[in-house]
Protein backbone atom coordinates (compact mmCIF):
# COMPACT_ATOMS: atom_id res chain seq x y z
CA UNK A 1 0.00 0.00 0.00
CA UNK A 2 2.77 2.06 0.97
CA UNK A 3 4.55 1.63 -2.35
CA UNK A 4 1.15 2.18 -4.06
CA UNK A 5 1.18 5.90 -2.38
CA UNK A 6 4.69 6.40 -3.42
CA UNK A 7 4.68 5.97 -6.70
CA UNK A 8 1.25 7.88 -7.35
CA UNK A 9 3.34 10.79 -5.63
CA UNK A 10 5.95 9.95 -8.30
CA UNK A 11 3.84 10.47 -11.03
CA UNK A 12 1.54 12.94 -9.89
CA UNK A 13 4.96 14.88 -9.43
CA UNK A 14 6.11 14.16 -12.48
CA UNK A 15 2.65 14.87 -14.37
CA UNK A 16 2.82 18.57 -12.85
CA UNK A 17 6.42 19.36 -14.05
CA UNK A 18 5.27 18.06 -17.14
CA UNK A 19 2.41 20.45 -17.44
CA UNK A 20 4.73 23.22 -15.79
CA UNK A 21 6.86 22.62 -18.91
CA UNK A 22 4.42 23.18 -21.48
CA UNK A 23 2.49 25.69 -19.87
CA UNK A 24 5.90 27.63 -19.73
CA UNK A 25 6.55 27.00 -23.47
CA UNK A 26 3.24 28.06 -24.64
CA UNK A 27 3.66 31.69 -22.63
CA UNK A 28 7.34 31.34 -23.87
CA UNK A 29 8.41 34.47 -25.62
CA UNK A 30 9.00 33.58 -29.08
CA UNK A 31 12.79 34.08 -28.46
CA UNK A 32 13.62 31.56 -26.34
CA UNK A 33 11.85 28.61 -28.52
CA UNK A 34 13.58 30.03 -31.67
CA UNK A 35 15.72 32.47 -33.70
CA UNK A 36 13.89 35.89 -33.43
CA UNK A 37 12.78 37.92 -36.45
CA UNK A 38 14.78 40.44 -37.89
CA UNK A 39 12.84 43.70 -38.94
CA UNK A 40 14.85 46.21 -41.56
CA UNK A 41 13.66 49.18 -43.08
CA UNK A 42 15.21 49.80 -46.55
CA UNK A 43 14.99 53.26 -48.13
CA UNK A 44 16.00 53.95 -51.51
CA UNK A 45 16.76 57.60 -52.76
CA UNK A 46 15.02 59.52 -55.13
CA UNK A 47 14.85 58.35 -59.36
CA UNK A 48 15.07 60.02 -61.93
CA UNK A 49 11.28 59.72 -63.46
CA UNK A 50 8.56 62.41 -61.78
CA UNK A 51 6.98 59.47 -59.49
CA UNK A 52 10.33 58.46 -58.22
CA UNK A 53 11.67 62.24 -57.14
CA UNK A 54 9.94 61.23 -53.36
CA UNK A 55 11.99 58.59 -52.74
CA UNK A 56 10.81 54.99 -52.05
CA UNK A 57 11.08 52.90 -48.35
CA UNK A 58 10.33 49.11 -47.27
CA UNK A 59 10.14 46.86 -44.55
CA UNK A 60 11.88 43.81 -44.71
CA UNK A 61 11.94 40.94 -42.16
CA UNK A 62 14.14 38.07 -42.02
CA UNK A 63 13.17 34.78 -40.85
CA UNK A 64 16.60 33.47 -39.24
CA UNK A 65 15.12 29.74 -38.85
CA UNK A 66 13.64 29.50 -42.65
CA UNK A 67 16.23 31.66 -44.15
CA UNK A 68 13.98 33.61 -45.90
CA UNK A 69 13.55 37.15 -46.41
CA UNK A 70 10.34 39.31 -47.24
CA UNK A 71 10.77 42.76 -48.61
CA UNK A 72 7.20 44.60 -47.72
CA UNK A 73 6.18 47.39 -49.93
CA UNK A 74 3.39 49.92 -50.02
CA UNK A 75 2.99 52.51 -52.55
CA UNK A 76 2.70 50.45 -55.50
CA UNK A 77 0.76 50.89 -58.10
CA UNK A 78 -0.41 50.13 -61.93
CA UNK A 79 -0.82 52.42 -64.78
CA UNK A 80 -2.81 49.35 -66.75
CA UNK A 81 -5.63 49.82 -63.82
CA UNK A 82 -9.00 50.77 -64.83
CA UNK A 83 -9.66 54.02 -64.72
CA UNK A 84 -6.43 55.05 -63.26
CA UNK A 85 -5.51 58.31 -64.81
CA UNK A 86 -9.39 59.56 -64.40
CA UNK A 87 -8.85 58.79 -60.85
CA UNK A 88 -5.79 60.09 -60.85
CA UNK A 89 -7.35 63.41 -61.49
CA UNK A 90 -10.35 62.94 -59.17
CA UNK A 91 -7.76 62.69 -56.07
CA UNK A 92 -9.30 59.21 -55.69
CA UNK A 93 -5.92 57.20 -56.46
CA UNK A 94 -5.91 53.18 -54.95
CA UNK A 95 -2.52 51.89 -54.27
CA UNK A 96 -1.46 48.90 -53.27
CA UNK A 97 0.94 46.61 -51.04
CA UNK A 98 3.45 44.08 -52.49
CA UNK A 99 5.46 41.63 -50.90
CA UNK A 100 9.19 41.70 -53.15
CA UNK A 101 12.26 39.51 -52.62
CA UNK A 102 14.60 42.17 -50.81
CA UNK A 103 17.64 40.96 -52.95
CA UNK A 104 15.89 41.73 -56.26
CA UNK A 105 14.43 45.10 -54.86
CA UNK A 106 17.87 46.02 -54.07
CA UNK A 107 19.45 45.14 -57.56
CA UNK A 108 16.56 46.94 -59.32
CA UNK A 109 16.74 50.20 -57.35
CA UNK A 110 20.80 49.65 -57.72
CA UNK A 111 20.72 49.76 -61.28
CA UNK A 112 18.57 52.81 -61.45
CA UNK A 113 21.45 54.30 -59.73
CA UNK A 114 19.39 55.35 -56.90
CA UNK A 115 21.12 55.33 -52.96
CA UNK A 116 19.85 52.41 -50.52
CA UNK A 117 19.91 52.59 -47.11
CA UNK A 118 19.41 49.64 -44.52
CA UNK A 119 18.77 50.47 -40.96
CA UNK A 120 18.32 47.06 -38.46
CA UNK A 121 15.91 47.68 -36.22
CA UNK A 122 15.62 46.69 -32.81
CA UNK A 123 11.98 44.79 -32.16
CA UNK A 124 11.60 42.59 -29.40
CA UNK A 125 10.41 38.92 -30.65
CA UNK A 126 6.86 39.96 -29.83
CA UNK A 127 6.66 42.92 -31.59
CA UNK A 128 8.50 41.30 -34.63
CA UNK A 129 6.01 38.87 -34.81
CA UNK A 130 3.09 41.18 -34.30
CA UNK A 131 4.32 43.57 -37.39
CA UNK A 132 4.68 40.05 -39.48
CA UNK A 133 1.60 39.28 -39.04
CA UNK A 134 0.08 43.06 -39.71
CA UNK A 135 2.07 42.91 -43.25
CA UNK A 136 0.51 39.42 -44.09
CA UNK A 137 -2.82 40.65 -43.15
CA UNK A 138 -2.64 43.84 -45.45
CA UNK A 139 -1.64 41.68 -47.87
CA UNK A 140 -4.77 39.53 -48.35
CA UNK A 141 -6.98 40.47 -50.86
CA UNK A 142 -9.61 42.35 -49.34
CA UNK A 143 -6.72 44.51 -47.15
CA UNK A 144 -3.96 44.87 -50.27
CA UNK A 145 -5.60 48.22 -51.34
CA UNK A 146 -5.72 51.50 -49.58
CA UNK A 147 -6.67 55.22 -50.74
CA UNK A 148 -3.93 56.79 -51.29
CA UNK A 149 -2.84 60.46 -50.83
CA UNK A 150 0.49 62.28 -51.40
CA UNK A 151 1.13 63.58 -48.16
CA UNK A 152 -0.86 61.80 -45.72
CA UNK A 153 -0.94 58.10 -47.40
CA UNK A 154 1.82 57.12 -49.20
CA UNK A 155 4.52 54.22 -48.99
CA UNK A 156 6.44 56.05 -46.22
CA UNK A 157 3.65 57.17 -43.45
CA UNK A 158 2.15 53.05 -44.09
CA UNK A 159 5.55 52.26 -43.34
CA UNK A 160 5.70 54.55 -40.60
CA UNK A 161 2.41 53.63 -38.93
CA UNK A 162 3.29 49.53 -39.69
CA UNK A 163 6.23 50.25 -37.51
CA UNK A 164 4.23 52.27 -34.78
CA UNK A 165 1.72 49.89 -34.16
CA UNK A 166 4.00 46.98 -33.95
CA UNK A 167 6.15 49.48 -31.47
CA UNK A 168 2.89 50.36 -29.52
CA UNK A 169 2.60 53.77 -30.40
CA UNK A 170 6.35 54.72 -29.37
CA UNK A 171 6.88 56.17 -32.38
CA UNK A 172 4.23 58.52 -32.38
CA UNK A 173 4.84 59.47 -29.15
CA UNK A 174 8.05 60.57 -29.61
CA UNK A 175 7.27 62.51 -33.43
CA UNK A 176 4.38 64.32 -32.62
CA UNK A 177 5.86 67.05 -31.48
CA UNK A 178 9.86 68.52 -32.78
CA UNK A 179 9.68 69.75 -35.84
CA UNK A 180 12.24 71.06 -38.18
CA UNK A 181 10.01 74.09 -39.71
CA UNK A 182 9.41 71.93 -42.93
CA UNK A 183 6.09 72.48 -44.79
CA UNK A 184 5.10 69.82 -47.30
CA UNK A 185 5.36 72.59 -49.91
CA UNK A 186 9.47 73.11 -48.93
CA UNK A 187 9.80 69.17 -49.04
CA UNK A 188 7.77 68.83 -52.18
CA UNK A 189 9.88 71.79 -53.94
CA UNK A 190 13.24 70.86 -52.51
CA UNK A 191 12.69 67.14 -53.65
CA UNK A 192 11.62 68.37 -57.56
CA UNK A 193 14.09 70.95 -57.91
CA UNK A 194 16.28 69.06 -60.23
CA UNK A 195 13.28 68.79 -62.23
CA UNK A 196 12.39 72.66 -62.66
CA UNK A 197 9.14 71.88 -64.49
CA UNK A 198 8.14 69.52 -62.42
CA UNK A 199 9.00 71.99 -59.28
CA UNK A 200 6.72 74.69 -61.24
CA UNK A 201 4.00 72.55 -62.01
CA UNK A 202 3.42 71.29 -58.04
CA UNK A 203 4.52 75.01 -56.73
CA UNK A 204 1.26 75.89 -58.17
CA UNK A 205 -0.49 73.67 -57.78
CA UNK A 206 -0.33 73.44 -53.94
CA UNK A 207 -2.77 75.18 -51.80
CA UNK A 208 -2.45 76.89 -48.33
CA UNK A 209 -2.71 73.53 -46.93
CA UNK A 210 0.87 72.64 -48.11
CA UNK A 211 2.40 75.57 -46.09
CA UNK A 212 1.71 74.21 -42.21
CA UNK A 213 4.79 73.81 -40.11
CA UNK A 214 5.24 69.73 -39.86
CA UNK A 215 6.18 67.57 -37.14
CA UNK A 216 8.59 64.52 -37.61
CA UNK A 217 5.43 63.05 -38.02
CA UNK A 218 3.69 64.46 -40.93
CA UNK A 219 7.24 65.06 -42.38
CA UNK A 220 8.03 61.43 -42.43
CA UNK A 221 5.60 61.01 -45.79
CA UNK A 222 9.13 61.48 -47.13
CA UNK A 223 11.37 58.37 -46.86
CA UNK A 224 14.20 59.79 -46.09
CA UNK A 225 13.08 61.80 -43.66
CA UNK A 226 11.64 58.89 -41.53
CA UNK A 227 14.68 57.75 -42.03
CA UNK A 228 16.49 60.63 -40.38
CA UNK A 229 13.96 60.36 -37.55
CA UNK A 230 14.34 56.83 -36.28
CA UNK A 231 17.83 57.33 -36.23
CA UNK A 232 16.65 59.36 -32.92
CA UNK A 233 14.12 56.89 -31.81
CA UNK A 234 14.23 54.94 -28.79
CA UNK A 235 12.40 51.80 -27.43
CA UNK A 236 12.62 49.90 -23.82
CA UNK A 237 14.32 46.70 -23.58
CA UNK A 238 12.95 43.74 -22.11
CA UNK A 239 14.27 45.19 -18.79
CA UNK A 240 12.47 48.59 -19.65
CA UNK A 241 16.31 50.44 -20.20
CA UNK A 242 15.76 53.27 -23.17
CA UNK A 243 17.71 51.44 -26.43
CA UNK A 244 18.04 53.35 -29.92
CA UNK A 245 15.59 51.64 -31.50
CA UNK A 246 18.15 51.50 -34.62
CA UNK A 247 20.82 48.50 -34.03
CA UNK A 248 22.77 49.87 -37.25
CA UNK A 249 22.58 51.25 -40.40
CA UNK A 250 24.63 50.40 -43.44
CA UNK A 251 24.91 52.40 -46.61
CA UNK A 252 23.48 49.51 -49.29
CA UNK A 253 24.59 51.15 -52.12
CA UNK A 254 25.62 54.84 -53.00
CA UNK A 255 23.64 57.16 -55.17
CA UNK A 256 24.78 57.83 -58.77
CA UNK A 257 22.26 60.23 -59.24
CA UNK A 258 22.57 63.85 -58.12
CA UNK A 259 21.31 64.11 -54.44
CA UNK A 260 18.62 66.66 -53.98
CA UNK A 261 19.00 70.06 -52.41
CA UNK A 262 17.95 69.80 -48.34
CA UNK A 263 16.18 73.20 -49.29
CA UNK A 264 14.45 74.78 -52.48
CA UNK A 265 15.97 77.51 -54.30
CA UNK A 266 14.53 81.28 -52.90
CA UNK A 267 13.37 82.29 -55.81
CA UNK A 268 11.58 85.65 -55.06
CA UNK A 269 14.20 87.93 -56.16
CA UNK A 270 14.92 86.04 -59.32
CA UNK A 271 11.12 86.32 -60.52
CA UNK A 272 10.55 89.76 -59.79
CA UNK A 273 13.83 90.57 -62.06
CA UNK A 274 12.12 88.77 -64.75
CA UNK A 275 8.76 90.31 -64.10
CA UNK A 276 10.07 93.62 -63.79
CA UNK A 277 12.18 92.77 -66.82
CA UNK A 278 9.26 91.88 -68.61
CA UNK A 279 6.79 94.82 -67.91
CA UNK A 280 9.42 97.03 -69.02
CA UNK A 281 9.66 95.07 -72.23
CA UNK A 282 6.05 95.21 -72.91
CA UNK A 283 5.94 98.88 -72.09
CA UNK A 284 8.68 99.66 -74.70
CA UNK A 285 6.74 97.59 -77.56
CA UNK A 286 3.32 99.11 -76.51
CA UNK A 287 5.28 102.36 -76.85
CA UNK A 288 5.75 102.14 -80.58
CA UNK A 289 2.17 101.90 -82.25
CA UNK A 290 3.33 102.96 -85.30
CA UNK A 291 5.78 99.97 -86.05
CA UNK A 292 4.04 96.65 -86.83
CA UNK A 293 6.53 93.99 -85.40
CA UNK A 294 6.38 95.89 -81.98
CA UNK A 295 2.60 95.91 -82.43
CA UNK A 296 2.86 92.05 -83.19
CA UNK A 297 5.13 91.41 -80.56
CA UNK A 298 3.26 93.23 -78.26
CA UNK A 299 0.24 90.82 -79.21
CA UNK A 300 1.64 87.85 -79.15
CA UNK A 301 2.80 88.01 -75.33
CA UNK A 302 -0.13 89.30 -74.05
CA UNK A 303 -2.26 86.90 -75.58
CA UNK A 304 0.23 83.98 -74.45
CA UNK A 305 0.02 85.44 -71.24
CA UNK A 306 -3.57 85.80 -70.63
CA UNK A 307 -3.97 82.18 -72.46
CA UNK A 308 -1.42 80.46 -69.92
CA UNK A 309 -2.86 82.61 -66.99
CA UNK A 310 -6.32 81.86 -67.85
CA UNK A 311 -5.64 77.87 -68.46
CA UNK A 312 -3.64 77.86 -64.86
CA UNK A 313 -6.61 79.59 -63.57
CA UNK A 314 -9.42 77.09 -64.70
CA UNK A 315 -7.07 73.96 -63.58
CA UNK A 316 -6.65 75.23 -60.32
CA UNK A 317 -11.02 75.71 -60.31
CA UNK A 318 -10.90 72.25 -61.48
CA UNK A 319 -8.91 71.00 -58.75
CA UNK A 320 -10.44 72.93 -55.58
CA UNK A 321 -14.29 72.04 -57.37
CA UNK A 322 -14.33 69.15 -58.47
CA UNK A 323 -12.10 66.54 -56.94
CA UNK A 324 -10.57 65.43 -53.58
CA UNK A 325 -7.06 67.04 -54.28
CA UNK A 326 -7.30 68.63 -50.51
CA UNK A 327 -4.11 69.81 -50.37
CA UNK A 328 -5.06 72.11 -54.16
CA UNK A 329 -8.09 73.51 -52.67
CA UNK A 330 -8.51 77.32 -51.58
CA UNK A 331 -5.52 77.88 -53.66
CA UNK A 332 -4.35 81.49 -53.64
CA UNK A 333 -2.48 81.33 -56.81
CA UNK A 334 -6.22 81.87 -58.26
CA UNK A 335 -5.28 85.74 -57.78
CA UNK A 336 -2.25 86.22 -59.92
CA UNK A 337 -3.71 82.71 -62.50
CA UNK A 338 -6.67 83.87 -63.06
CA UNK A 339 -9.30 82.72 -65.20
CA UNK A 340 -10.41 86.38 -66.00
CA UNK A 341 -7.20 86.87 -68.34
CA UNK A 342 -9.11 84.12 -71.03
CA UNK A 343 -11.36 86.98 -71.53
CA UNK A 344 -8.64 89.66 -72.74
CA UNK A 345 -7.69 87.14 -75.38
CA UNK A 346 -10.07 89.07 -78.34
CA UNK A 347 -8.30 92.13 -77.09
CA UNK A 348 -4.91 91.16 -76.89
CA UNK A 349 -5.62 89.32 -80.38
CA UNK A 350 -6.69 92.45 -82.21
CA UNK A 351 -4.00 94.82 -80.68
CA UNK A 352 -1.81 93.85 -83.48
CA UNK A 353 -4.05 96.02 -85.59
CA UNK A 354 -2.97 99.86 -86.03
CA UNK A 355 -5.41 102.10 -84.38
CA UNK A 356 -6.93 98.84 -82.71
CA UNK A 357 -9.01 100.35 -79.25
CA UNK A 358 -10.17 98.20 -76.16
CA UNK A 359 -14.17 98.16 -75.30
CA UNK A 360 -15.00 99.43 -71.95
CA UNK A 361 -15.94 95.78 -71.07
CA UNK A 362 -12.27 94.62 -71.62
CA UNK A 363 -10.95 97.64 -69.94
CA UNK A 364 -12.64 96.58 -66.60
CA UNK A 365 -11.71 93.22 -67.08
CA UNK A 366 -8.35 94.04 -67.09
CA UNK A 367 -8.35 96.52 -64.01
CA UNK A 368 -9.94 93.31 -62.07
CA UNK A 369 -6.80 91.55 -62.68
CA UNK A 370 -4.80 93.62 -61.93
CA UNK A 371 -6.42 94.59 -58.48
CA UNK A 372 -6.74 90.87 -57.74
CA UNK A 373 -3.19 90.60 -58.72
CA UNK A 374 -2.11 93.53 -56.25
CA UNK A 375 -4.23 92.34 -53.28
CA UNK A 376 -2.86 89.21 -54.03
CA UNK A 377 0.65 90.78 -52.87
CA UNK A 378 -1.13 93.05 -50.30
CA UNK A 379 -2.52 89.69 -48.42
CA UNK A 380 1.03 88.16 -47.45
CA UNK A 381 0.39 90.65 -44.23
CA UNK A 382 -2.86 88.60 -43.38
CA UNK A 383 -3.24 85.86 -41.48
CA UNK A 384 -5.87 84.49 -43.42
CA UNK A 385 -3.97 84.04 -46.32
CA UNK A 386 -1.07 81.91 -45.47
CA UNK A 387 0.25 80.36 -48.56
CA UNK A 388 3.73 80.73 -49.51
CA UNK A 389 3.49 82.13 -52.97
CA UNK A 390 5.15 85.39 -52.97
CA UNK A 391 7.44 84.64 -55.53
CA UNK A 392 4.38 84.43 -58.23
CA UNK A 393 3.25 87.14 -57.32
CA UNK A 394 6.37 89.12 -57.54
CA UNK A 395 7.04 87.23 -60.91
CA UNK A 396 3.33 88.15 -62.58
CA UNK A 397 2.20 91.51 -60.67
CA UNK A 398 4.30 93.52 -62.79
CA UNK A 399 3.14 92.15 -66.13
CA UNK A 400 -0.60 92.04 -65.01
CA UNK A 401 -0.49 96.32 -64.09
CA UNK A 402 1.28 97.29 -67.22
CA UNK A 403 -1.66 95.23 -69.57
CA UNK A 404 -4.18 97.44 -67.33
CA UNK A 405 -2.06 100.41 -67.80
CA UNK A 406 -2.02 99.51 -71.99
CA UNK A 407 -5.62 98.74 -72.20
CA UNK A 408 -6.66 101.93 -69.95
CA UNK A 409 -4.94 103.87 -72.82
CA UNK A 410 -6.52 102.35 -75.96
CA UNK A 411 -10.54 103.66 -75.18
CA UNK A 412 -12.88 103.13 -77.85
Amino acid sequence: MIRLVALAAVFCLALAGWCERVLAQSNADPATSGPSLEVSLLTIGPGDIYWQRFGHNAIVIHDPASGESVSYNYGMFDFDEANFFVNFLRGHMTYQITAEDPAEEIAWYSSEGRSITRQDLRLSPTQAEALKTYLEDNLLPENRHYRYDYFTSNCSTRVRDALDKALGGALQRQMTSPSRGFSFRLLADALTAPQPLLMAVIDIGLGPYADQRLSYWKDSFVPMQLRDHLREMQVADAQGELQPLVKSEQVVAAARLPAPPALPPDLRWPFFAIGVALAALLLMLRSRPQSAPARRGFAVFAFTFSLVCGLIGLVLLGLWGFTEHQSAWRNENLLIFSPLCLLMLGSWWRSARPGSKVSAFARGIAAAIALLAAFALFSKILANFPQANLHWILLLLPIHLVLARSAAARRD
